[in-house]
This record gives C-alpha cells, structure tokens and sequence, in this order.
C-alpha cells in the first residue's frame, strides 16, 4: 500500500478511536457527525484490509492489527505536528544540538576562544563544529543545510547568502621577538629585502596581498612559502623570516610564540571579514541566536546585513 493512497484524516480518526474508543466522542472531537465517522472508518477498512475496530461494551475495541499499527500512526503522527509547529523561542540554556561553522584556520585562531569561551556559559547544550573552506565545498554544504554558519574572507559565497560584515582586518608584520628589524625603523626597503614567509591560503581572499604587491611592482625576497597560517608562529619563533599576516592573527600568535608586530610600510587595503549564512537558515531561531553571538563578540558597530545577489543561486 502507497501512503499516497490514504488520506491523513482518516489516520486521525484511527488515533482519537484508539484514544476514545467511543463513536459519538470521535464525532465530537472532530465536528463530524456519528454516520460520518462510520463512513469514514469504513473507508479505513477497505485501505487497510482490517475491521480495526469492533463493537464491545459501551464502545469499540481494537483488533490486534490495530494495536499493531497504533504506535507508529501516533508517533508519526506527532512528529509531522512537531515539524508544522515548532515551538517558538529559543532558550540557550536548555537547547541540545551540534553546529557548524565553516571557516579559515585564522578563523579558527581568531574566533574559537572567545566563541567556545561564551558557549560554555550560555549555551552549555550546544556543540560546534568546524569545517575548513578548503576541504568542503561550503557554498554547497551551506545550500544543503550542513554547514549553518561561515565566517571570515570568503569571496567564494556569493548569490543566495545573507552576509554581514564584523569588521575589515588590517595586515601587519610579524616576526620573532630580538629580529634585527626589532628596534630599527621598518622601512620598505627593509621589510623588502627581508627574507619573507609567505602564506597561499587556497579558497580565501587572503591572496589579495600577493595580488596587489605584484600590481605595484613590490617585490619581496621569499625564503619560505606555506599553504596555511598554522605554522606561522612555530616557524617565525625560531628564524629570522618575518611574515605579513592579519593583525588579529598577529595579536593572537605574539604572546604564545614570544613575537612583534610592526605596521607595514606599504598600505595594503584591508581584508572585509563577514558573517555568512544562507537564506534557507535566515528564519531558524538557533542559526539567528548563534550569529547574535558572533557579531556580539566580533563586530565593528557600523557593519551591516546585506543578501548577496551577485552570483546565481544554487
């Protein structure tokens, strides 16, 4: 039998039988009369091969099929009601679930302390999860509903993305505490000549810094290149390459790895850091209380929520 070919009512008035067990109550209940309750159990029984009830004392009793079948047409039949009324209000406190957001390994520096850190407190329920952007395809993740969140440089997110800026990230020069260019003036020709560990950070738009030194005709002496920003501080702490990295990243890493940062002596543009989610979430209470979060630890008050439009819908 095809659940196509049964109608949803006649599942209803299965259950207030089971629940009643008395016609005239059912009838009641559902604002049918007494024949039209009869007629429609009997619609019933033909679907499902089955008597389903029988007359007793002061009511029906339900055949062994229809015990059979009571428990799962019930939790059905609560689970679809669950789906159609959720219930309104999200309490932190008492939600359970597991979420995940996709991010850079900077993100994961940057954000994680803080954001666990307030989880811990208010939101004692609730799991995260982490994605890096380079090892899932996070505009697809996102449209499927398996990545609720993204957070950080991510060009990649275009059409059908709420997004909202937290704030634009300067660069900044970083390197070991007793470098050379520790207490002389970081002049271009010497952040130039210096020797440089260099970050490709493959899916994000950290790129733009070779980008536009390479349209300037900057260039720099690179020693070492790497495809991520973990490294960075165990790598700087015990040599003399200096790096350019995000100056959040750079705050974070200079106490554990005893490093310096110095402003650069070129003005590379900013890094817009953003808040993603897609549009399929914009109305879920819990992705709404989790981006309230982000933006409360993270944003600059002159950011704003905008829906990309640039870029066609999955």
């Amino acid at each position: 039998m095809e659940l196509s070919d049964l109608d949803l009512n006649l599942l209803l008035l299965f259950q207030r039988l089971m629940q009643e067990r008395r016609v005239s109550s059912v009838a009641a209940q559902m604002n049918m009369s007494q024949p039209g309750v009869s007629n429609a159990l009997a619609k019933l029984r033909r679907r499902l091969g089955d008597p389903l009830f029988v007359r007793g004392p002061g009511g029906v009793i339900p055949t062994p099929f229809a015990l059979r079948l009571a428990e799962p047409v019930s939790q059905a039949l609560a689970t679809l009601h669950a789906a159609l009324n959720p219930e309104s209000g999200f309490d932190p406190l008492v939600a359970t679930r597991t979420m995940t957001i996709g991010m850079t390994d900077i993100g994961e520096v940057v954000f994680l302390p803080a954001l666990v850190e307030r989880l811990s407190h208010a939101a004692p329920g609730i799991a995260l999860n982490t994605v890096r952007n380079t090892s899932v395809n996070l505009r697809d993740e996102m449209a499927d509903g398996r990545v609720d969140l993204a957070i950080g440089l991510l060009p990649q997110l275009q059409g059908g993305f709420y997004q909202r800026r937290l704030f634009d990230q300067p660069y900044v020069c970083v390197f070991r505490r007793g470098h050379p260019l520790e207490d002389a003036p970081l002049t271009l020709t010497a952040w130039r000549d210096a020797e440089h560990l260099v970050v490709v950070s493959a899916g994000t738009g950290h790129g733009q810094v070779d980008d536009w030194l390479k349209r300037r005709g900057v260039r720099r002496q690179v020693r070492l290149t790497v495809p991520h920003f973990m490294s960075v501080g165990y790598i700087l702490q015990r040599t003399d390459l200096i790096a350019t990295v995000p100056e959040r990243l750079a705050l974070q890493l200079a106490e554990p790895f005893s490093l310096g940062l110095r402003a650069l002596p070129v003005a590379l543009p900013a890094a817009p850091i953003h808040l993603l989610w897609h549009a399929r979430v914009q109305q879920d209470e819990g992705n709404r209380w989790l981006r309230g979060v982000v933006i409360d630890l993270f944003a600059d008050t002159a950011a704003h929520v905008r829906k990309t439009t640039s870029a066609k819908k999955k």
